[in-house]
């Protein structure tokens, strides 16, 4: 006998639990939507043509999977829904961001890099939340809508396939993109995580949300290399996380005085968003700043070794960089920095470096401090 369909009501029962345990993993919110439309259509189209100006730099992996990214039961066939979820990362106790900016001798780091790597924690909740969701559908396995024996069919991503994470989670209601590119939510800003569960359930889908920038421009003039070349236009070329996290080779020299001290990522963008004055603090400990990293000094990092680097970033996202990028990306802070002899000290201990990407900044910067 062909099984019928679950009754609506039973599928939002099991989405009015499935967000209870969220909250309990320590998820802020999830969201649901489904796998097609006019408006994944249109980010679809935004991709395309953003590849096609190269504005994504040397990040192949972006166009490597073609359509895969912006249709869903592309990437795991079967997919019918996918469920959003976000996680709030911001360390409240961690050194104001203004005045570690302000200070060139100290390196900043974002602050969504201070704590351990969000990448593992975030893919077992999402598992948690997975397996909680095989155990709500137990009671409705036989009303499903295909008749087929085992656990239902899902994948979790967190950063590891080709996800346009930020639309689908403005299409399952969890915030809207900006015109710096982030997603925003009203009531928490822009500092969190994103992660998906793709499923073969039909659970009911949530209305997009809609957009609150109006006509605020303020992330534009405050991006340092103008990598926002209009609203809702990002050139990754330029952007200052891409340059210290995602480039593999030299930093462009015409660049290079714009990144300041910042030396793995940036938050200019988000600093100056009003909304992120409702940010709300990490409430996982893992996320709590590490080893001094929310205002460390340039000259001590610069002195570090290969096996320092390991024992301290071991844990960290920061540890995916590499000891040869994290010296290079210093060596450009140090450029930056005041020609004072604590900083041309631990330029010249690198001129010799074995490395010829760290020696090429070290001699940029020793050249700015007019120290060759």
């Amino acid at each position: 006998m062909t099984p019928v369909s679950a009754p609506a009501q039973d599928f939002a029962a099991v989405r009015a639990q499935l967000a209870a345990r969220a909250t309990e993993l320590g998820f802020a919110a999830i969201g649901v939507t489904g796998v097609s439309g006019v408006q994944l259509d249109r980010d679809e189209s935004r991709l395309l043509a953003w590849l096609a100006a190269g504005r994504h730099g040397d990040m192949h992996y972006m166009a490597r999977h073609g359509t895969k990214r912006s249709r869903p039961d592309q990437l795991r066939p079967g997919t019918l829904r996918v469920i959003s979820a976000r996680m709030n990362y911001w360390p409240a106790e961690s050194r104001a961001p203004d005045a570690v900016l302000a200070d060139p001798t100290l390196g900043y780091v974002s602050r969504y890099a201070l704590g351990r790597d969000y990448h593992r924690l975030m893919r077992r909740a999402l598992k948690k939340l997975a397996d909680h969701l095989e155990a709500l559908l137990e009671p409705l396995a036989s009303l499903m809508p295909q008749a087929r024996p085992g656990p239902h069919g899902y994948r979790v991503f967190v950063d590891s396939a080709p996800v346009l994470e930020k639309a689908l989670a403005r299409n399952a209601g969890l915030g809207w993109i900006g015109k710096h590119t982030n997603l925003i939510a009203r009531d928490a800003g822009s500092y969190f995580f994103l992660g998906e569960i793709y499923t073969d359930v039909p659970l009911p889908v949530d209305p997009p949300a809609s957009a609150h920038c109006g006509s605020c421009t303020a992330c534009l003039p405050a991006c340092p290399t103008a990598a926002i070349v209009a609203p809702g236009q990002l050139d990754a070329r330029r952007c200052i996380s891409y340059l210290t996290i995602e480039l593999k080779g030299p930093i462009p020299e015409s660049l290079r005085p714009a990144l300041g001290n910042r030396i793995y990522g940036c938050d200019d963008c988000q600093l100056v968003c009003p909304w992120n004055r409702y940010a709300r603090a990490a409430a996982h400990p893992d996320f709590k700043v590490r080893h001094g990293l929310d205002a460390p000094r340039l000259s001590v990092l610069f002195g570090w070794t290969s096996t320092q680097f390991d024992t301290h970033m071991r844990g960290s996202a920061i540890y995916r960089l590499g000891f040869e990028r994290w010296l290079r990306n210093i060596a450009v802070a140090l450029g930056n920095a005041p020609s004072e002899p604590e900083t041309v000290a631990a330029l010249n201990a690198r001129r010799d470096d074995p490395s010829a990407l760290v020696r090429e900044h070290v001699h940029w910067a020793l050249e700015r401090h007019n120290a060759l």
